[in-house]
């Protein structure tokens, strides 16, 4: 959670959390991708130009991103998310008002989880050490991107 101060909207924050993944993630995703392809689970391997669907992409629900689908929106929240066979999760990207400066937002990322087999629970394990790191990289990546675009 992070304190931001503009006149941004959960359009403006899904957005900057596609541009602004750092590239060492990328790269996890990559390896993910490579070794989870074989287990045949999803990956996000997409056909096509990353940077124009990105700039085609409108973070409309049923819209996807690579392994991110959009479930819903709303003027504060985005919630991302995938389902496969093996687990279901979700990303909130929460976008809230101070109480005490209303021109001053909140910046909040959430993540759930929801193992739908013992595969799972087997397959989070290796993963949750790096889900640690990666949300607050991911907030830190999404300040960034939005300071750069003076949003």
């Amino acid at each position: 959670m992070t304190d931001y101060n503009n006149n941004i909207d959960s359009n403006d924050i899904c957005k900057a959390f596609f541009y602004s993944a750092p590239r060492w993630i990328e790269k996890l995703l990559d390896v993910r991708n490579s070794i989870v392809a074989v287990l045949g689970l999803k990956t996000s391997d997409k056909p096509g130009d990353p940077k124009t669907q990105l700039e085609n992409f409108k973070c409309e629900p049923g819209e996807q991103l690579g392994l991110f689908k959009v479930y819903s929106k709303n003027e504060n929240e985005v919630i991302l998310g995938e389902d496969d066979k093996h687990l279901n999760f979700r990303v909130s990207l929460f976008l809230d008002g101070a109480i005490s400066e209303p021109s001053r937002k909140i910046i909040t990322i959430s993540t759930t989880v929801e193992y739908n087999n013992w595969f799972g629970r087997i397959y989070f394990l290796p993963v949750r050490p790096f889900h640690k790191l990666i949300v607050p990289a991911m907030l830190k990546g999404i300040i960034k991107d939005l300071e750069k675009r003076n949003l």
